[in-house]
């Protein structure tokens, strides 16, 4: 089975490409520049000298992405601008998110693949206005674009755009298009370069800030997430959106499990009481079988791997 994962390099693209490759896969996985450093612990993956392909390749270039995908019976379509900052030109998210995606959907169906899977976000699902305090919200929910512009939330927005778009391609030209939306994604990395979503982690550790507001978490495993994306892919009955996500807490008890697991960090001073977020429910996807670890074994192992990269050093 020969699949393509497109941003290999990618906190969970590596891990997903980790996984597809200990299946037997033969991986083909765009990245920049697959002489790149940033991208040295793929070639260390076990089964990665026999099975693994890197591809120079950029989303904008349809040409790339088209090379990459040729031969390959499933795409997985992971690339994706994560921002860990505010990023005040928005199509500096949106054209790679929506421009990107529509190249690998188009060359997914010259050639002919049986099945995409797509990962895009709880942030499609989830911000909009209104609704009631602690609002559960599932697959039908799609965030509001008009909203997501107002309040200038570009991330949000190129993530519902481009999987709209997706869907919407894949009912017009028959394309066999599976979507994933996972919430705050933690867990051990195999990349070298500290990811966004990782990074608020490393930041509640560190007390970078001295006050911090108590928002709701939906967080999921990094490794729980590439399972999933396996499970989509293999699993004929799925279709459709899927949202991944396994533990809901506020930052008020995510601190607090955080000092009981490792009580000699310096943690935020001050939680200051905020509106409750929204909840995401992965109901649907626990119903095709996909199964989570623990939240305790998710910070441990994350918060391990940090201590060993020293990323936690003053």
């Amino acid at each position: 089975m020969r699949v393509c994962v497109t941003g290999a390099g990618g906190f969970a693209a590596s891990w997903l490409v980790k996984l597809l490759l200990s299946k037997g896969f033969i991986v083909h996985g765009t990245v920049r520049d697959p002489s790149a450093e940033k991208y040295a612990h793929l070639k260390r993956l076990d089964n990665a000298t026999q099975n693994l392909i890197l591809f120079k390749a950029d989303l904008l270039d349809y040409v790339s992405i088209a090379s990459a995908v040729a031969g390959c019976e499933g795409v997985f379509h992971v690339a994706s601008p994560v921002p860990s900052f505010v990023v005040p030109n928005p199509e500096v998210l949106l054209e790679p998110a929506v421009t990107g995606t529509k190249n690998v959907l188009k060359a997914s169906l010259e050639a002919k693949v049986k099945r995409v899977v797509m990962v895009s976000s709880v942030s499609a699902i989830y911000m909009k206005p209104g609704g009631p305090k602690g609002e559960v919200v599932d697959e039908s929910c799609w965030s509001d674009e008009l909203y997501c512009r107002t309040t200038k939330n570009w991330y949000c927005l190129s993530k519902t755009v481009a999987e709209r778009q997706a869907l919407d391609f894949a009912s017009k030209n028959g394309l066999d298009v599976v979507t994933v939306c996972p919430s705050l994604i933690f867990g051990p990395m195999l990349q070298s370069t500290i990811n966004a979503s990782n990074l608020v982690l490393i930041n509640l550790v560190k007390g970078t800030r001295e006050t911090v507001e108590n928002t709701t978490r939906n967080i999921v495993d990094v490794r729980d997430l590439a399972a999933a994306l396996l499970l989509v892919y293999e699993n004929k009955e799925a279709s459709g959106r899927y949202i991944a996500n396994s533990h809901i807490r506020n930052t008020h008890d995510l601190i607090g499990l955080l000092k009981f697991l490792f009580p000699n960090y310096i943690y935020p001073k001050s939680i200051v009481e905020v509106e409750e977020g929204k909840v995401v429910s992965s109901k649907k996807l626990q119903l095709l079988g996909w199964k989570f670890r623990p939240l305790e074994e998710t910070l441990k192992d994350a918060i391990n791997y940090y201590q060993n990269a020293h990323l936690l050093d003053e």
